[in-house]
């Protein structure tokens, strides 16, 4: 008699090649980081578009998912974010945005206060002052690099990025004394 085939092997007991269960994997690490990327990224795109339209977190959070999010839109692929990020983003912001403002207005010049800075701009420091104030699991200077990488994604390498790292570097520091 035989000894019968472990069914790990992947092979029947005649030898044939046993199909693969296809299992759900879970995000790695580097996967994680993507998708909290394009939480921070899906973030600012709609505070950007509340600010335009004047429409409430919550309606910008079911536009986003349902439309926007993971989607292929205008020719442009949108990764899967973290949606638990994408949503705290969203809310915190909104529910914290005068004490946001402050902060973010204590960096900048005295003549230039957020009004007058461009609103892709703005919901870049909001989301990024919101993380800094609420998240302490990002460290200052990641949170620094993400975002810088989120205005760089509207404004490329022009002077916009260059003074999204210099307002973020000072509102690290403002927030997260302890890190510098």
């Amino acid at each position: 008699m035989a000894d019968p085939v472990p069914e790990s092997s992947g092979t029947d007991p005649s030898g044939a090649s046993a199909p693969e269960e296809k299992r759900p994997q879970k995000p790695g690490h580097q996967e994680k980081r993507l998708m909290r990327s394009a939480a921070r990224l899906g973030a600012v795109q709609a505070l950007y578009q509340m600010e335009m339209t004047g429409v409430g977190w919550r309606s910008a959070q079911l536009e986003f998912e349902a439309h926007r999010l993971g989607r292929v839109v205008d020719e442009a692929e949108y990764r899967m974010p973290d949606l638990g990020l994408f949503r705290e983003l969203l809310r915190g912001v909104v529910e914290r945005q005068g004490e946001l403002d402050r902060s973010i207005d204590s960096v900048l010049a005295k003549d230039w206060p957020i009004a007058r800075i461009d609103p892709i701009l703005r919901a870049v420091f909001r989301a990024a002052a919101y993380e800094l104030t609420a998240r302490a699991d990002v460290p200052a200077r990641a949170a620094i690099v993400e975002y810088v990488d989120v205005a760089r994604a509207f404004f490329d390498q022009g002077e916009e990025s260059r003074f999204a790292n210099g307002v973020l570097d000072g509102l690290a520091r403002l927030l997260r004394p302890g890190e510098f």
